[in-house]
């Protein structure tokens, strides 16, 4: 450890004592960087979390993680049939560059989501928008074709958070990349691709949500975010103090990081995050159900937990957790691991075994290409999965790619199998994300079409009572299970570790955000 804690001080250049400015600067460390922070234009949690810090949604998300609590609305009505909400926002908001935030903005930003050109992969989140009206400065009214039962829950997400016109078409292309305007309370400065995403203190910045004791601003000048790739190299940095904050302390080393004198280490609760692996079942290959469910029931989950994450994560035999709102109670016991099934499965589906080993079938072997992020434990549970995979005669083709380029790669669509972990709020949140037709071809990279799923997930999204939307919700459970559309493989567990000196942390649920805001934090 001693080895890697001084090559990571001459990595970082952190040698000597922090100068007065430095020690004005909060220091986080992750572990992915992004593509670029305009939060309209993709799913990638990397972008997330950054853009949470420089722009703000109508609602926030409280600390239960499924009440919506105001932010930027200060209060809000909803019509009986459920299908508009009228938002009253607050008169004392400005943007970082000094522009006062109006309904104008409100209604900007969401047009901008739904805009086609936009190519917004989220736009569903914020409901099927019929009109949106601004009676005053200060009044929003929200009218959707058709009621949405979750679009509060929805609204804290940043995909929804409000943009500023004249930044967006100041920077055009260059948007989210050198710069983008928000009424957060950190401020975009710079962006080294791969290297730091630097953010400064919103001087003006007083409405943050009740969630905080400190409403604003922020008690540091700047906030540094390293990118930090190597897990070796965050443990050591973080052991050795040379960062204030991260929430990607590799799941291998959490109890080591526990043991650290100088470090506190707090759970996320609660927590929905699913490691999978998903199907485009139009490629031949996966094609068939029965070889995704011999996947599916070929690994053994219990010893990926136990072996690779050290326990830091639960198994996952359903792809919603059973915790969840609204989980499927029947999908349980629809993935049994067991290998000679899965063996008879692939027989039967015409796969034959070679002369060595792997199976084929009119001259193609049964070797699939699987994507991953080269980051955390994506690797290495993917090299285990191989291993499982070569014991029924499937020859998986992993291939990794760095986080910045690995959206792009996963657009291209030549791959049968991927891996992500997903953050969501709720059984009704994971499925229209990943299983409307609509969101073909991302997020639904498995090129899922099917009208019944279309339809129930309408009616959980429109449903004006609890009962209702749980029984739409749980049908599209049961078929994407029955279908084996994904292999679940685990819930992970997660984490913020901090220097002891730091106060004021309290890790965040949503969507992998456990910084969220930040507004508590101080030495």
């Amino acid at each position: 450890m001693r080895g890697i804690f001084t090559s990571m001080v001459a990595l970082l250049g952190v040698v000597g004592a922090a100068s007065a400015a430095e020690a004005q600067t909060l220091k986080m460390m992750k572990s992915l960087d992004a593509p670029h922070y305009d939060g309209q234009r993709t799913t990638w949690s990397p972008t997330s979390d950054i853009v949470n810090m420089f722009q703000d949604t109508l609602v926030a998300m409280d600390w239960d993680g499924k009440t919506a609590i105001p932010y930027l609305a200060k209060s809000w009505t909803i019509s009986p049939d459920g299908k508009t909400y009228t938002f009253k926002l607050r008169d004392d908001v400005s943007f970082c560059g000094g522009k006062k935030f109006t309904a104008a903005d409100v209604i900007y930003s969401f047009k901008r989501l739904k805009d086609p050109d936009t190519k917004a992969p989220y736009a569903w989140r914020a409901g099927d928008i019929k009109e949106l009206r601004a009676p005053d400065p200060y009044t929003v009214e929200y009218e959707l074709n058709e009621p949405y039962s979750e679009l509060l829950l929805q609204l804290t997400m940043y995909t929804n958070a409000i943009h500023n016109e004249e930044s967006v078409k100041t920077l055009g292309k260059d948007y989210g990349i050198k710069g983008a305007d928000g009424t957060g309370p950190w401020c975009f400065e710079s962006w080294q691709p791969r290297t730091e995403i630097v953010l400064k203190r919103h001087d003006a910045y007083r409405w943050g949500p009740s969630m905080y004791q400190n409403k604003g601003p922020v008690k540091f000048e700047k906030l540094s975010i390293k990118i930090v790739p190597e897990d070796a190299s965050r443990v050591a940095a973080m052991m050795g103090g040379q960062f204030d904050v991260t929430h990607q302390i590799p799941l291998a080393f959490i109890q080591q990081v526990k043991g650290a004198p100088n470090l506190a280490v707090q759970e996320a609760k609660p927590n929905f995050q699913l490691m999978y692996y998903g199907y485009k079942i139009t490629r031949p290959m996966v094609a068939d159900k029965r070889v995704r469910e011999a996947m599916n029931i070929a690994i053994n989950r219990g010893d990926i937990v136990k072996g690779i994450m050290l326990g830091n994560a639960d198994p996952a035999y359903t792809v919603v957790d059973p915790a969840a709102l609204d989980f499927a109670d029947k999908t349980k016991g629809v993935i049994k691991e067991d290998v000679e099934r899965a063996k008879k499965l692939l027989d039967e589906a015409g796969w034959k075994v070679g002369a060595d080993g792997i199976r084929e079938k009119d001259g193609v072997k049964l070797a699939p290409k699987v994507l991953f992020t080269q980051v955390a434990y994506f690797p290495r549970v993917s090299e285990a999965i191989q291993g499982y995979m070569r014991q029924i005669g499937i020859d998986w083709k992993i291939v990794g790619f760095d986080s910045t380029i690995a959206p792009a790669e996963m657009a291209k669509q030549d791959y049968e199998l991927w891996t992500v972990t997903v953050p969501y709020l709720s059984a009704g949140d994971l499925m229209n994300i990943y299983f409307n037709s609509r969101n073909i071809p991302t997020p639904n990279r498995m090129n899922w079409k099917d009208a019944d799923t279309d339809e129930w997930l309408r009616g959980g999204r429109a449903a004006l009572t609890d009962a209702d939307r749980a029984f739409n919700y749980a049908r599209v459970q049961e078929k994407v299970m029955n279908e084996h559309l994904w292999m679940p493989v685990m819930n992970i567990q997660m984490y913020t570790t901090s220097l002891k000196k730091l106060k004021g942390v309290r890790p965040h649920m949503l969507y992998q955000n456990t910084f969220y805001k930040g507004l508590d934090y101080s030495f």
